[in-house]
């Protein structure tokens, strides 16, 4: 059945998957909620609307296509490497707009070749963007996860404390509020006077046994998700990461990092003469930035309309390397919007690793661009 209400420029936009060898698929509108309760990131999870069967399983409207189109990869159990392009509507509330929205994009499956894939798939999103808006500039946004995570690694703090960082990246307030902990450590509060005793006296067998009898007197037991000994690991860790300081050198060169922006023309320059000043390795990450930014101009993409920024994330958790936006130059509207997610496929899964890269685009706001 066609889709209605679809914008005008719809059948250029499907000409253009076409073009670009992709397999266009569909996939439920109501799909599985814990994907994207698990693995979609806080910002997506407010937004879903959620339901249930008759059974009591979480359902949701589908809020977007990625995680979808990576199961139906998965389930049909074809090989890769495979590119899929969708179009269809996606359910979310919005800070702005309506809360039922098409969206189109590709998903670029099982390339091996990280950097080609990379530039491939900007070279798609820039080269659709300029066919549905001619004789616009665009402006591309770029980061890179794994060139901020290989930064906090270097910086040496604590496995929990590289993971809460990393998770923030893209949300620069949530970020901000971790840095600022990390600079004037703040001690756990609201603690019940017995369990703050257990953890400062370090028995840990006594804790779990405390915990534990807690949990049976209250009748939490029966549905709690985590075990006695699995809280008593988490309170133990939130208490030594909550006195964990970053001193004041430390900040000042992630504060340094983080401010980064410049021309991607100048990002590989740039981002070596922090390395070197720091004193931090960060060869493999640097490595896989620089083989993109060669990619890119191999490919043919106009490097100089993008702009790299160190501090630049996607609010969607399961990112792990390149991530980009696209608007027209001059406006703050994103009308495209992707990256790497080389571990999704796994944690939906797949039984081997599975790179991917693809991108959305939010086809009500180019209808706008266009207008305009």
């Amino acid at each position: 059945m066609p889709l209605i209400n679809l914008p005008a420029f719809s059948e250029d936009l499907l000409a253009e998957f076409v073009a670009r060898r992709t397999e266009r698929v569909d996939t439920p509108i109501i799909q599985p909620a814990e994907p994207f309760l698990d693995i979609a990131g806080e910002d997506l999870r407010r937004r879903i609307f959620m339901t249930e069967n008759e059974t009591g399983a979480s359902l949701c409207l589908r809020p977007e296509f990625t995680i979808p189109v990576c199961l139906r990869h998965i389930e049909s159990a074809t090989g890769t490497p495979k590119r899929y392009s969708y179009l269809g509507e996606v359910f979310r509330q919005r800070r702005e707009g309506g809360s039922e929205f098409y969206q189109a994009g590709i998903e670029d499956l099982g390339d091996i070749n990280i950097s080609a894939a990379d530039a491939r798939i900007i070279g798609d999103a820039v080269g659709i963007l300029s066919r549905l808006l001619p004789g616009r500039q665009l402006a591309v946004t770029l980061g890179d996860q794994a060139v901020f995570e290989a930064v906090v690694q270097a910086l040496g703090l604590p496995l929990g404390w590289q993971k809460r960082l990393t998770h923030a990246f893209g949300n620069m307030a949530q970020l901000e509020a971790l840095l600022a902990r990390l600079v004037s450590p703040q001690f756990v509060t609201g603690l019940d006077d017995q369990v703050a005793s257990l953890l400062n006296s370090g028995d840990e067998d006594a804790l779990v046994k405390h915990i534990d009898e807690t949990m049976q007197a209250t009748g939490y037991s029966t549905n709690a998700s985590r075990s006695p000994a699995e809280i008593a690991r988490r309170l133990k860790e939130k208490l030594i990461l909550a006195e964990i300081r970053l001193d004041d050198a430390a900040f000042a060169v992630l504060q340094e990092f983080l401010s980064l922006q410049v021309p991607l023309t100048n990002a590989s320059a740039a981002l070596a003469g922090f390395a070197d000043a720091a004193g931090f390795k960060l060869g493999n990450a640097l490595a896989r930035f620089d083989g993109r930014v060669a990619a890119l101009a191999n490919a043919g993409v106009d490097i100089s309309m993008v702009e790299y920024r160190a501090a630049f994330g996607r609010p969607l958790d399961y990112y792990t390397g390149l991530v980009f936006e696209i608007g027209v130059e001059g406006s703050d509207s994103v009308l495209v919007g992707g990256g790497r997610f080389d571990k999704l496929m796994t944690f939906l899964g797949a039984k081997e690793r599975i790179p991917a890269v693809g991108f959305s685009l939010w086809l009500d706001r180019i209808d706008a661009a266009r207008a305009a």
